[in-house]
């Protein structure tokens, strides 16, 4: 069976969980099937892997129309595939076209939904009511659609009722327990400024509403004077969200707060998350959440938000601490205040108890060893497949 995976992430050009997914997605299907993965951005040289960059004319188009320009591409090189599976409205479009162009199925996996992050109109302006049309299109009209979590299908179907409940199947997504293991080591550490002889709060993510980032900024304030605050944080959505989050980090009126704005390397973020106290997670929308598992299978108590996907994979009590959320439409708290100061209640809670932490950080590790193997989900994905060829 021949697979084209879609997706605008592919290594090395990854930022966020989707392009994580495909990385190790692909590799494990490859034992199984013949699979080409088509994605945006630069040349890969890696074997069956192809890369579309925007097409000639639209270099000063909208984004989301550049988008689609690149989708179109990507569908006219799927003659041949058994099925093509797309990831993220970014490839959806490609998908979509690939079914009708071809004739083969189409397979979505919905990593997130445009309709419940209406803050993407700040950076797509009109080009968000053309990334929303372009995932209606193809998800409605996909022989399957892959859910990442049970919060995902809810939502899936919520905001799509025109789908059937039994084309859209939940298959979590996982981790790779033999790379995310503890790291003992403390050299990245001290490359970083973190004093590895202080308790330290870290954020790994994106700047963007989504993330929580902002809120977590507010909680921070309450935290234990003693520990530090490390944020992996860079990739801002906007100008507007990068002052924002800029003005609130100078406005911390404590020691010990790191921002480390550049993408690192997986080693030096598995080091990071190894010898923190607390992974926070403080996220508004998170169909899954595979950070929350990268800290997990490094040993690291978790402290995130009860929402979408994220308490299927955090067991409140057993590998961390969830934080309820009262939430709007969009995902915005309704009392901002006191979302902040229950995150800040939780990571306190931990950081004054490590033995607990320690002991929670052990359990998710257990739990992500034992729940999340890519082997089985690629499994699991072909034989969805199977059912559609």
């Amino acid at each position: 069976m021949r697979v084209d995976l879609l997706s605008r992430e592919y290594p090395p050009e990854v930022y966020g969980g989707a392009g994580v997914h495909m990385e190790y997605l692909s590799r494990e299907l490859r034992e199984l099937a013949d699979v080409r993965v088509r994605c945006f951005g630069a040349d890969r040289q890696e074997p069956g892997v192809s890369a579309y960059r925007v097409p000639g004319g639209l270099e000063r188009a909208n984004a989301a129309l550049q988008v689609l320009g690149v989708d179109l591409e990507m569908a006219a090189a799927c003659d041949g595939a058994d099925v093509v599976h797309s990831h993220t409205w970014y490839a959806n479009f490609a998908g979509h076209v690939a079914k009708l162009l071809h004739g083969v199925p189409h397979v979505v996996t919905t990593h997130s939904l445009e309709p419940l992050r209406p803050w993407k109109a700040e950076q797509l302006g009109g080009g968000y009511a053309v990334s929303s049309w372009a995932e209606r299109t193809a998800l409605t009209a996909a022989d399957a659609v892959i859910a990442v979590s049970e919060g995902m299908r809810r939502d899936v179907l919520t905001a799509y009722p025109e789908i059937r409940p039994e084309r859209v199947t939940v298959i979590h997504n996982g981790i790779d327990t033999a790379e995310y293991a503890p790291d003992r080591g403390t050299d990245v550490l001290k490359k970083h400024g973190v004093d590895p002889g202080r308790p330290y709060v870290i954020f790994v993510g994106r700047i963007t509403r989504q993330k929580g980032l902002v809120h977590l900024l507010h909680a921070a304030r309450s935290f234990d004077r003693e520990a530090q605050l490390v944020l992996c944080a860079g990739a801002p959505d906007t100008p507007e969200i990068a002052a924002e989050v800029t003005a609130l980090v100078r406005g911390l009126d404590r020691d010990g707060v790191l921002w480390i704005s550049e993408m690192l390397p997986k080693p030096e973020v598995i080091q990071l998350l190894t010898h923190a106290s607390v992974f926070v997670c403080p996220s508004v929308y998170e169909p899954m959440g595979i950070v929350n598992l990268e800290a997990m299978a490094c040993e690291t108590a978790v402290v995130a938000t009860a929402t979408g996907g994220i308490p299927e994979v955090v067991a409140d009590g057993e590998t961390g601490l969830l934080v309820p959320v009262d939430q709007g439409p969009d995902g915005t708290p309704h009392d901002p205040e006191r979302f902040a100061s229950d995150l800040a209640e939780r990571v306190n809670a931990l950081l004054r108890d490590p033995a607990r932490a320690k002991a929670m950080g052990r359990a998710g590790r257990v739990r992500a060893v034992e729940h999340f193997s890519w082997e089985r989900i690629a499994r699991r994905t072909l034989d969805l497949y199977a059912t559609l060829t």
